[in-house]
């Protein structure tokens, strides 16, 4: 049995390889925030949406079927939370079954009759549940899951498992046969199914031969195990295997259905907060779609209870997109959002966001400034020109690069030029760079140039310094809001500075 909730054709790897750049995604686009939301507390939910979110979809079908089934459980998540509580439990039981130090076929198999049996109760209400909702669920990743159980889990095989767990405890004995080879050995050592008999038939049968072993006879009873445990080899072996089966099945049930239930708990959280969410539209990697209405930094989201500012942006068709503007305008938030609409688009999730068009890329990779810390063993600029060397190890056609304020530990002719030098060979490879930068001279060289696959935008700076946060289109500006900077740090207007310095003197 498999679910194929995450895949059409196959399970949801798990233990899948991360991408090379999964650590730089997970501190720039601060996934931490996000996936804490989803998990709840979780630890499996945790790990399931960060593979999901990393590990990412490159084929809009694909996407679209998960969509799908995602759009059933925000319509019927009472079931959806039931399914993994369900494949929780039968787990969790399976647990309470302890083996024996001393591994036989026959401690082998009493232990695989007690889980299977445990396992048959919690397959036999994932039927009831089935029973009672298939009906409700239209996507065809649930339609085929449900279609299956009740393929699989009818009651003939209900009734066929409980009876072959019944005649595997003997309570009537054990009928084995076996045939003997050179030296009188004994090969091919076969449990038979047991003859129906009643007490009287069993007492009086003469059918074969019989011997007693006395009580003390240690030799004779070890002789006996070893015969019984040569008969009991293949039915165990065969039968834990299909506890084997089972277990995989509620472990890649609970692991799918996660996924699902992690972003019921996101969803839920941004209803409460009063946000909107929408399902993306996503097309073919290198068509360069990039539009969206109201998207907001779901990340930044969860951690405020005020309303967050969301942008519009109409990229299509562009390769680049510079984006300029005031200190703290809401660059970096805004790049951020677009990353983190990115990977939830291409996991199946929704987005946050009124609508979303976006092309599918082959790899997201971030190049993000980062502070001094004493982790570093040289300057700030060489670090970041290595972290972008091992950035063009990696990406290649039809990726997508977000870089925020890249190169900026040097001197702005310096900083351009390099910063230049890098988005032209990118945008020769066919790479989709986002470059937030206040380094003029970059980005006014590209405004120059006119091409039309360039999108410029700029963080509106309001009256008196006040930053609205939202990114609109235009060219860059030479400014460097020095009034800004005054006001911060003197809490007054420049036009109030008196025109004479005043005498500061020693005390």
């Amino acid at each position: 049995m498999k679910a194929f909730l995450m895949h059409a054709d196959r399970d949801f790897a798990l233990e899948a390889n991360l991408p090379a750049q999964a650590r730089a995604l997970t501190q720039d686009l601060e996934l931490e925030r996000l996936l804490r939301t989803m998990a709840s507390g979780d630890d499996l939910i945790f790990d399931v949406a960060y593979r999901a979110l990393l590990v990412s979809l490159r084929d809009p079908e694909a996407i679209v079927y998960r969509q799908q089934v995602l759009t059933d459980s925000l319509d019927r998540a009472a079931v959806v939370r039931e399914l993994y509580e369900l494949a929780g439990e039968a787990l969790s039981a399976e647990r309470t079954v302890w083996g024996s130090l001393r591994h036989s076929p026959r401690t082998s198999l009493s232990t695989s009759v007690q889980k299977l049996g445990l396992f048959l109760g919690f397959l036999r209400r994932l039927r009831e549940l089935t029973d009672a909702h298939a009906p409700d669920f239209n996507s065809p990743g649930f339609t085929r899951f449900f279609e299956m159980l009740r393929t699989e889990l009818d009651e003939d095989y209900f009734e066929l498992v409980a009876g072959y767990l019944e005649t595997l405890k003997f309570k009537n004995g054990m009928l084995m046969s076996a045939r003997l080879s050179t030296g009188n050995k004994g090969h091919d050592y076969t449990l038979r199914r047991p003859r129906e008999q009643g007490l009287l038939e069993r007492m009086f049968d003469r059918s074969g031969y019989s011997f007693t072993i006395p009580d003390r006879d240690e030799s004779g009873f070890r002789a006996l195990s070893d015969l019984e445990e040569k008969g009991l080899n293949l039915v165990a072996n065969a039968l834990a295997q299909a506890v084997d089966h089972v277990h995989s099945f509620f472990v890649m049930l609970r692991v799918e259905i996660g996924f699902y239930v992690g972003c019921l708990n996101l969803s839920e959280r941004l209803a409460e907060l009063g946000e909107t969410t929408a399902f993306p539209v996503a097309s073919g990697p290198g068509d360069l779609v990039l539009s969206a209405r109201g998207l907001y930094d779901v990340s930044l989201r969860l951690t405020t209870t005020e309303q967050v500012v969301s942008n519009d942006i109409d990229a299509d068709g562009k390769s680049l997109v510079m984006i300029t503007g005031a200190n703290q305008g809401g660059k970096s938030t805004f790049l951020r959002s677009i990353g983190l609409a990115q990977l939830m688009t291409q996991c199946g999730m929704f987005v946050g966001a009124q609508s979303l068009r976006v092309n599918v890329c082959e790899g997201l990779f971030t190049h993000y400034k980062r502070e001094e810390d004493e982790s570093m063993e040289s300057g700030k600029l060489d670090e970041e020109l290595a972290r972008m060397s091992e950035i063009a190890d990696h990406i290649a056609s039809d990726c997508l690069l977000l870089c925020n304020e890249s190169f900026a530990s040097t001197n702005e002719r310096e900083g351009s030029q390099i910063a230049r030098q890098v988005v032209t060979a990118l945008l020769e490879a066919g790479v989709k760079v986002l470059f937030v930068t206040h380094m003029f001279d970059l980005a006014s060289s590209f405004f120059r140039q006119g091409v039309g696959s360039t999108l410029f935008l700029r963080a509106e700076r309001g009256t008196e310094g006040a930053r609205p946060y939202v990114i609109a289109e235009g060219e860059p500006l030479p400014t460097s809001y020095g009034e800004d900077s005054y006001r911060r740090i003197f809490g007054r207007d420049i036009s109030s500075t008196p025109a004479v310095m005043p005498d500061i003197r020693r005390s």
